[in-house]
């Protein structure tokens, strides 16, 4: 008798259900995109009554079109948009301020002013994380300190927070549990890597209530059910995980070492680095991987937060093509050494550098230079983000690039590696072999597989292992010097429109 899992990638644009077989496959998914909200300059939010909506009505009409009884389901696997924050009332559900999204600045100057006091230092060597408005710790405290009221009802207990894997499946189990796991709880900036605890000193520096936390779970194991009339048939939830790690996971990185990277609305790489929480020198994050059995596994992570956003605005904000699928011919037709540069920092730069204030620009413009320059320009601008992560994680200092990459291959996923030309790109780029796998969508690929784990369908990671297949392996071809001369035009780039050094 066939098997079925139920992954739910609640993503930053889009909440999507799929079912997968118990061999990875997809039987059926539903998507459903949402609308972002900008009430401020550097300010981005959700509703989460859309979030929530969107997610459950995406889970009916993949059951439907699978033509499949919940009832089979083994169980659901949640994987989520990481850092963004929602408070809710415990008592009716009701949020008491729209989810302040991971994408948003308005807490920039927070941090900077903790950075001022000298607390990064700490507050890294507890969490693996650096201080930057990304991660949801300052987003809970503005909101506390904002809405009236806030701040009396978490310390009454009357508050619960969470991240949205959180808020989901208070929903999906009729408020009846309040749980996150330890690869979203990693990301608050309030939760200890080293002890796997929230953190008191940490809540006392950010001013946050205990009461108003959730509990900490393992990635795989029962975490709760689904009443009978939610979706006809109670339903166990039993795997959950924070996007980029269901990622690695999907991407089945189990081993030390071993690498991928995920080319969404921003781009993360993350590599597993074994048993033992590291802190990277220049300035990538230190993260929990997965959870299992109460053992962690830790991996080094590097965010960028415009990749195919990027390719978005080029779309709807300059309307250079109709669509990304048309991005590919365009480059294909552009040459690799053309000079024009677009550094994409909409909201920010991420990793390595995390310099909130500084925004985008178009470098290297000349009187002959063509849309098609720019389109190519979008592309290029992600694989050099990945060459920036890459030098991070295998450098002593941010921007050096060896001659010999350390990092032999990786592997990689997201709507962008559809585009042959930029994997190419990539693969030149990094000097290193990129593997696609034949399955791209592994973010919720990897939900379904801690679902599995959980629901005892898989005995454990080797039979995960044994499910990952490359559909096409991509070899670097650029000549070292030119390599070079792009790679440094880059950096260039990128000085010119920091506002931090």
């Amino acid at each position: 008798m066939p098997h079925f899992l139920l992954a739910i990638d609640q993503g930053t644009t889009s909440s999507r259900s799929i079912i997968f077989d118990q061999n990875g496959h997809i039987q059926a998914q539903h998507q459903i995109e949402f609308q972002q909200h900008y009430p401020q300059k550097g300010w981005v939010e959700h509703d989460p009554e859309e979030i929530w909506q969107s997610t459950l009505e995406s889970i009916k009409q993949a059951l439907h079109a699978a033509n499949l009884n919940p009832a089979t389901l083994v169980g659901i696997g949640i994987t989520n948009q990481r850092e963004t924050t929602v408070i809710w009332e415990r008592a009716t559900g009701k949020p008491i301020y729209p989810a302040i999204v991971w994408q948003d600045r308005r807490t920039a100057d927070k941090c900077i002013n903790l950075k001022a006091d000298g607390l990064e230092s700490m507050i890294q060597q507890k969490t693996g994380l650096l201080l930057d408005p990304y991660f949801s710790g300052t987003k809970i405290a503005w909101i506390l300190d904002t809405v009236p009221g806030a701040r009396e009802q978490a310390e009454a207990g009357e508050l619960a927070f969470g991240t949205i894997d959180t808020f989901l499946t208070w929903r999906l189990t009729g408020g009846q549990v309040h749980k996150t796991d330890a690869t979203n709880a990693s990301r608050t900036l309030l939760f200890n890597i080293n002890t796997q605890k929230w953190d008191s000193e940490l809540l006392s520096l950010f001013n946050i209530p205990a009461q108003l936390l959730p509990e900490v779970v393992d990635n795989a194991g029962e975490i709760g059910t689904t009443p009978k009339d939610l979706l006809g048939a109670p339903v166990a939830i039993t795997g959950m995980a924070g996007d980029q790690q269901a990622a690695l996971i999907g991407q089945a990185c189990f081993e030390q070492g071993m690498i991928k990277s995920t080319y969404g609305t921003g781009c993360f790489l993350m590599m597993n680095i074994g048993k033992q929480p590291v802190i990277n020198p220049n300035r990538l994050l230190t993260t929990i991987a997965y959870r299992l059995e109460g053992n962690s596994t830790y991996a080094v992570e590097g965010s960028i937060f415009i990749a195919g956003a990027a390719i978005q605005w080029i779309r709807d904000g300059l309307g250079l093509v109709k669509s990304a699928s048309e991005t590919q011919a365009i480059a294909e037709r552009s040459r690799y050494d053309q000079s024009v540069y677009l550094v994409p920092a909409f909201t920010g730069l991420g990793a390595p550098y995390w310099d909130p204030h500084a925004r985008g620009a178009i470098l290297g413009l000349t009187r002959d230079t063509t849309a098609d320059d720019i389109v190519t320009a979008s592309l290029q601008a992600v694989a050099y983000q990945t060459a920036d992560l890459i030098n991070a994680i295998t450098t002593e200092q941010p921007g050096e690039q060896k001659g010999s990459n350390p990092i032999s291959w990786l592997r990689v996923d997201g709507g962008m590696v559809a585009n042959n030309w930029f994997v190419q790109f990539l693969a030149d780029i990094l000097n290193i072999v990129v593997d696609r796998p034949k399955i791209t969508e592994t973010t919720a690929l990897g939900a379904a597989y801690l679902a599995g784990l959980g629901g005892g369908l898989y005995t454990g990671l080797e039979s995960i292992t044994q499910l990952w297949h490359s559909d096409k392996s991509f070899q670097p071809k650029l000549e070292p010097s030119l390599r070079h001369q792009l790679y440094q035009g880059w950096l260039e780039a990128v000085r010119r429109i920091r506002t931090q050094s």
